[in-house]
């Protein structure tokens, strides 16, 4: 015999769901498209090259597909032959080129891409709280995600932070936000003077101001000290009301890992440059922007012979050894129409 559910009866089980879907939704979309399509140009040039340099090594951060962008890579331009690595610890995509005894004085690259952005969204922090029911357990893939970096510690200023900060609350979430809301309340944007743009968490922290990865590295160090996976994610962003333009800089933002959701997206920075924002940025990045690299501390491959990368988003060049500074670079985007 089968079971006739009224309609009307079904449709008190469905109404709830569909609010919580619609509610999830809108947040997801309240504020930009869900998708973004644009070519991306990554130019730049290495001037005054040395007229005794033995050899010029050139590291260039590469953008790759994954569940939030699809990438293209349309065109190359270089002087020498590149190829593609990887590095060994977070899987960045690097283009490298190698220049023996170069003749000329000045060298030019442009990669041109096609980059399809998704929003990265999930949810907001009730609907987050909700399904974060047990604590985190640590693999031991992301053990490297709960150590300190050069410029991110665990102990000393940080971990004190973090016992104030977030001591009281109880789950990966609660603990998460309150970092969060600290942090938007504590700091403010600001690229005055010198010291900030290094992602420095103890600096950030006394400084109280910086640009974002001042703002991302105190949450990443709060996040870690509590034994929380953390990581640090850079690109560019897209400016939200042109379709194509020079972009002049880098912009950066922050993940946390939980037991049930997985990861999740913050950007601190932006929250605080857009009020209105505040509640959207914590469990959500929009699609106005490219993710170039992620981590911090990073060994190149081949591996460079100077230390260790603070972040990869603008190219890395080395003349006989040594880390070499002197690059005109110019990026800019022009949007297509998005297939989504």
């Amino acid at each position: 015999m089968k079971l006739r559910i009224p309609s009307t009866l079904l449709l008190l089980f469905l109404l709830p769901a569909c609010l919580w879907a619609g509610e999830a939704a809108s947040t997801a979309q309240k504020f930009s498209p869900p998708a973004r399509k644009f070519h991306f140009t990554y130019s730049f040039a290495v001037t005054d090259i040395p007229s005794g340099a033995k050899r010029v090594r050139v590291w260039i951060p590469v953008p790759q597909s994954d569940q939030h962008q699809t990438v293209r890579v349309l065109s190359v331009k270089a002087p020498v032959k590149t190829q593609m690595t990887r590095d060994s610890e977070y899987g960045n995509r690097i283009m490298y080129a190698e220049m023996q005894d170069p003749k000329m004085s000045k060298a030019e690259f442009s990669l041109e891409y096609e980059v399809t952005r998704r929003e990265y969204s999930r949810g907001d922090y009730a609907q987050l709280e909700r399904n974060d029911r047990k604590p985190v357990v640590i693999m031991a893939s992301m053990n490297r995600l709960v150590s300190p970096d050069t410029l991110i510690p665990t102990d000393g200023q940080i971990k004190a932070l973090a016992v104030e900060v977030t001591g009281s609350q109880t789950g990966t979430i609660a603990k998460a936000k309150a970092a969060y809301d600290y942090l938007f309340k504590t700091m403010r944007y600001d690229k005055t003077g010198t010291g900030w743009g290094r992602g420095d968490a103890v600096w950030a922290c006394d400084a109280k101001r910086g640009n974002c990865t001042d703002f991302h590295s105190p949450f990443i160090g709060m996040m870690r000290a509590d034994g929380i996976p953390a990581r640090f994610d850079i690109g560019f962003p897209l400016p939200e009301n042109k379709d194509k333009g020079d972009i002049p800089g880098y912009h950066c933002w922050a993940e946390f890992y939980a037991h049930k959701p997985g990861w999740i997206p913050v950007d601190i920075s932006e929250a605080w440059k857009a009020k209105q924002k505040e509640d959207y940025f914590f469990g959500s990045v929009d699609a106005n922007r490219v993710q170039f690299s992620t981590g911090r501390d990073i060994t190149l491959s081949p591996k460079q012979d100077g230390s260790a990368l603070n972040y990869f988003v603008y190219p890395y060049v080395e003349v006989d050894g040594k880390a070499y500074d002197k690059l005109e670079k110019q990026f800019s985007f022009q949007d297509e129409k998005s297939s989504e």
